[in-house]
């Protein structure tokens, strides 16, 4: 995507580690997702964000599914205000 130079190195994940930051975006995003509910275009750019403190942290010896969300949280929170964030809907 056009703007974005050198943020992430290349580099390849095994079946492993895939399964790691797998389970730790969807657990991170149902932790987070209430934050994004309002607009779908938000949501979309914090599932992104998301998607991207994930491929920050991660390697290929990634296997602990909570540190990789640990970090994940702690990238995110350097880089919130980036993102938009709402109040939690309470449903």
């Amino acid at each position: 995507m056009g703007g974005q130079t050198g943020q992430i190195q290349l580099c390849s994940f095994g079946p492993d580690a895939l399964k790691a930051m797998s389970r730790a975006f969807d657990q991170t995003w149902t932790e987070i997702a209430s934050y994004f509910a309002g607009d779908p275009v938000v949501r979309d750019g914090a599932r992104i964000a998301l998607a991207n403190a994930i491929l920050s942290v991660a390697s290929d010896d990634s296997r602990d599914v909570e540190v990789l969300k640990e970090a994940v949280l702690q990238a995110l929170a350097r880089n919130h205000k980036s993102l938009s964030i709402d109040q939690p809907n309470n449903k």
